[in-house]
Order: C-alpha cells, then structure tokens, then sequence
C-alpha cells in the first residue's frame, strides 16, 4: 500500500467551508464570460433527474450560480457543438466532452458487468446499432418504443439495447427533448480526438481523483469518492498520485485532501445567496453537508406525504455563506407558492425573502404566496419582507 506524506497544512472548519463554496463557484465572482459551459467545467458534472418543480435540476445547478440565466440559454449551452454528454458519474450527468476518454474505466467495467436487471433480446442490440447509423439521431420511441407496458420499469427491447449501447459507449445521448434522451452514435457525437479507449483504468481514475479535489476544493476520502461514485479502494489505489495535497481540517475527524491551487489564496469575495436544488453538487453527499455547514439535508420527494418533514421538494437556502433555512416550492400560474418554509430563527428572513423573489423572476412569476412556515412567529416578518422586496 502506498504511504502518504504526512500532512503540513491544518484547516480549520470555517477555513474549509469557504474553500468548498468557493470550489463550487458560490464565493467570488461568477465567470458570466464563460456562461453555463465555465459551471459546467467548474463543476466536473451536473446532475440530472426528473423531477420538475421551478425547474430542472442541471438548470438550476447554473442559475444557483450565475443567477437569471435563460433556461432555453441553458440546455443551448449544454447541447450544442458536441459540447457535453450524458453519463453515469455522481449518478445521471452531464459532463464535458473532454472527459469522455476518462470514463473508459466505467465503460470497461459495463462491457464486462456478468448480469443486468433486463433481457437483451436476440438482435435488438445491432438493429439499434443499425438503425441509428441509417437515420440518428432519435429517441427511443422513435427506435420502436421505449416500454412494452405502461409500468415504468418494463422497458421494451428496443430501449433495453439503446441503453446498454450507451453504457458501452457505443451510442451518446446529445440532448434531451420533452426529457427524452435523443440517441446518435458516438462515432458521430464525441470528436476524433476524443473518441478512444486506450487511458487504462488507474490513468482514469487519476484524473476523477484529481477532478473531484478540485470541483470540492477540500474533503475526505468518501467524499472524494462519491463526486464520480468511485469506490473507496480506487481513490486509496490513486490519490498519492492525483496531485491532491494532504491535510488536517479542525473538527473533521478523518484525513482530507485539498487541490493545491486551492490553498494558495485565501477564499474571498461576494456570496451568492439562492436556493438550491438538492440535487446540486454543494450538498450531493449528506455526511459532507452535515458536516461543513451543520445542516441536514434530504430529498423527501420519494418519502410517503405522511413522513415528510420539510416537504416533496424542500430546496435548502443559501446566504452569506451558510444554509440558513429550507422552501418546498410549487407554482400557480404566475405565482411561486412557497408551501413549506422552515427558516434558522429571524436573522434568516431577509435571504430566505430574496431567494425567494429573484427564483420568482426567473421562473416569470409575478407573485410569491406563503402557505406554511414552521416558526409561526416568523410568518409575518417574512411576508413583510417579500411584499418589500416585489414592491
């Protein structure tokens, strides 16, 4: 096993809470010449899911961070001159084209997986094949369809192998339409000079190591290993090679690494205050959020409506550099209905309030409702504070 030198830099907590805001692009000031593609980059990934509330979450993943960008601006961005592709990483992500020969290792790892939860029936697998190379780019339904009964798992032969070939690498999804994947080869998709397999395993895990550190800024080995899903012993096998530094942060209780580049200056600048999707890279990893901002947070939307605590979507609230508070949004026509707020005392409401209106504006609604906030003492504060802020 390889020895790793022994640390030389001490952190203390609020020394790596600034550190990670500022790794994940909430301290200082936003590159808005670099757009969605610089958050994107920045980032290493963005995470995509289903669920739709005031938005989709890889859109308010860049509107957390460089505030009213136009949605349609957004999947553009992602989209378009072969910029991105869809792979499995924290989970269902978009990640830059660069990155497509670093995810060889899990492409591998797919191709040689012994057994898989659906049938691959005989010839589906070239029929897709052929198919896409005759008429791509298309979506399932328009391969044959994407289930053979309206249970959501029961997916048709066909979506089977256009799946399987994406895991292989053998098709891309290059956008999605109506949340559709769309489908093309990837020989058509990923550029020349990128298409290849040939970085073997430990070169790929190096450089999702090295990318992990940096999108974090500082943390500990399962939170390095969850960015990209890695396994414990993949980073362990790496990260004395990664170019990621040791070092002791104040409270943590286990080893952490930081980037480098990190360390240099000291993070400073303007906080952003936003909500934030839960599906946002600032708060993927439960341990990690508890432990830098002391906050729990948890997506409730697949927990039974009775057990729900903070509500089907609660979106954590971020000011000054802090989680100050939570919103279950919906919306009504032209107007943000916050169903559930839970606010951390008074000294909260002000941010919760702007949060609030500005996530209001760029979604066009014209009106934000209040429907519950746990602390009833707080209700009318920050009713006076969102009509303010409208006014």
């Amino acid at each position: 096993m390889t020895t790793l030198p022994r640390p030389s830099t001490t952190l203390s907590a609020d020394d790596a809470r600034r550190i990670a805001l500022r790794a994940q692009g909430f301290l200082g000031a936003p590159d808005r010449r670099a757009g969605v593609r610089g958050v994107l980059r920045h980032l290493g990934a963005v995470q995509l899911d289903t669920i739709s509330v005031l938005a989709r979450s890889h859109e308010l993943i860049p509107y957390a961070r460089l505030g009213a960008v136009g949605r349609k601006t957004v999947d553009n961005a992602y989209w378009t001159d072969t910029h991105a592709f869809e792979y499995w990483s924290h989970a269902a992500c978009i990640l830059p084209v660069e990155e497509w020969p670093h995810f060889a290792f899990r492409r591998r790892a797919y191709r040689d997986r012994p057994h898989w939860s659906h049938e691959l029936p005989d010839g589906a697998y070239d029929q897709v094949i052929k198919q896409l190379r005759a008429e791509g780019p298309l979506t399932a339904t328009e391969l044959g369809g994407a289930k053979r009964t309206s249970e959501w798992w029961d997916w048709s032969g066909t979506k089977v192998a256009v799946e399987r070939a994406l895991m292989y690498g053998e098709v891309v999804c290059v956008e999605r339409r109506g949340w559709k994947r769309v489908y093309d080869l990837a020989e058509r998709a990923v550029p020349d000079a990128l298409l290849h397999d040939d970085l073997d395993d430990a070169e790929c895990l190096r450089r999702l190591v090295r990318l992990a550190g940096q999108s974090l800024g500082v943390g500990t080995r399962a939170d390095i290993a969850d960015y990209h899903r890695l396994k414990g012993e993949q980073v362990d096998a790496v990260i004395a090679d990664s170019g990621l530094v040791p070092v002791t942060v104040e409270g943590w209780g286990k080893p952490a690494w930081a980037d480098p580049a990190a360390l240099e200056t000291p993070p400073r600048g303007r906080h952003r205050t936003t909500l934030l999707s839960p599906f946002d890279s600032l708060i993927w990893e439960r341990a990690r959020t508890e432990r830098i901002f002391g906050f729990t947070h948890r997506l409730e939307a697949y927990v039974p409506k009775p057990k729900r605590v903070y509500g089907y979507f609660a979106m954590p609230v971020l000011s000054g550099g802090h989680l100050v508070g939570r919103v279950d949004p919906a919306r009504e026509g032209r107007t943000l209905v916050a169903k559930q707020v839970t606010l951390d005392g008074a000294k909260a409401v002000p941010a919760v309030a702007q949060a609030l209106v500005e996530a209001a504006s760029w979604v066009d609604c014209t009106d934000v409702r209040v429907e519950r906030v746990d602390a009833p003492e707080l209700r009318e504060p920050l009713t006076r504070e969102l009509a303010r802020a409208l006014a």
